[in-house]
């Protein structure tokens, strides 16, 4: 499968990406040893080679015209030379469990285009906007040689923001009359926002405009609060990198999106957020300049290898997590009680902490039994 991931020829790559993700995302045991193995052998070829890849994550309220503005942004790139692949997370049912996984019927151009891939995922009711091996598909699309990888999540709201610890870039699209300033200044999902759009900016300009400043305004508060001060200050001092080969990198990334690694720049919040429409294409090329202005400040400052070392760290606490479900779920001990457990919650004779905490207990005994 290695080979055919790295084929020159778009198809054979395309159709075994496809099949790499799809077995990623298979729940069935043997399919997740077969995954394991895929990885290790990924990363044992990878392992000491520099990322080039820039991962940028687009998030924002159903409606914004997120699938709108990758198709045009995703060809935008592409016409300058970059390979580009999209990771599109449907929702899924709460009730029947399954996704629409339409994506690619708004991506007409993209999706048939040679040098796109696009693929949609359910969330499988994952929260955060994302599906639970969403880091494993950008690792699978990296190694199949896609040199911009675009998340788009489900529509989020204030407080999903996990695409923005896996993600380089995070854009926030809004939408004109969204909100008044109090709704702009508010905590959440705009504070972990690296580059805000304003999209259907053309229907209503003076409303656009208005929005504007508003979000400038509320991401100039937001840069001065103590917490966001001290973490570039210790991502600043954490930084440890070899600066020649991340020149190679950031001109191989930063290249389709127009850049010139010479002029590295401090962004104001002025130069965040930005209008356009996808529709027409309005504003794609400014936002173009912004992406490529934000990626040549934090290479050159060393807050992008912090937090490519924080995406790491990230990576590693959910699979922690869900390693310690699933053994959770598979434990004999804990399903033979677990249906009697249940049937007292529901009846209001148990307390959910306490029995929580008694069958976690049993997990733990057993673990210590057999290390």
């Amino acid at each position: 499968m290695l080979e055919a991931l790295q084929a020159t020829d778009p198809v054979v790559s395309r159709r075994a990406l496809s099949k790499a993700i799809t077995l990623m995302e298979s729940t069935r045991a043997d399919h997740a040893l077969q995954a394991q193995a895929l990885l290790e052998q990924i990363m044992a070829k990878t392992h000491s080679i520099p990322s080039k890849s820039l991962r940028i994550g687009i998030s924002g309220t159903p409606g914004v015209g997120k699938s709108t503005f990758i198709e045009r942004f995703g060809l935008s790139l592409i016409e300058q030379g970059a390979r580009v692949a999209v990771l599109a997370v449907d929702p899924s049912s709460s009730l029947s469990g399954g996704a629409i996984l339409g994506d690619k019927t708004r991506m007409e151009k993209l999706s048939v285009h040679p040098q796109a891939f696009i693929r949609p995922s359910p969330s499988a009711g994952n929260l955060g906007g994302v599906c639970a091996k969403t880091r494993e598909s950008m690792l699978l699309c990296e190694f199949a040689g896609y040199e911009i990888i675009l998340v788009e999540t489900v529509g989020v709201g204030q407080s999903e923001v996990a695409v923005a610890n896996m993600t380089d870039v995070f854009l926030l699209m809004q939408l004109p009359n969204a909100g008044d300033d109090l709704q702009a200044i508010k905590k959440g999902v705009m504070e972990f926002a690296d580059l805000v759009v304003i999209n259907k900016a053309d229907l209503d300009a003076n409303a656009a405009m208005q929005a504007q400043a508003m979000i400038t305004s509320s991401l100039r508060i937001l840069a001065h609060s103590p917490s966001n001060a001290q973490h570039l200050q210790s991502s600043a001092m954490n930084a440890s990198f070899d600066q020649d080969s991340d020149t190679t990198a950031l001109e191989s990334v930063v290249r389709p999106l127009g850049a010139d690694p010479s002029s590295a720049m401090m962004l104001d919040p002025s130069r965040r957020v930005f209008k356009i429409s996808a529709l027409s294409g309005e504003g794609i090329e400014d936002l173009k300049l912004g992406v490529r202005e934000w990626v040549e400040e934090h290479q050159r400052s060393g807050h992008w290898h912090a937090k490519r070392s924080e995406q790491s760290l990230a990576w590693f606490w959910e699979r922690v997590e869900s390693g310690l479900r699933e053994s959770f779920n598979a434990n004999a001990a804990i399903q033979e009680l677990l249906p009697h457990t249940l049937h007292e919650l529901r009846a209001g004779q148990a307390h959910p902490s306490l029995e929580a905490r008694k069958l976690l207990q049993l997990l733990t005994n057993q673990i210590k039994e057999n290390p």
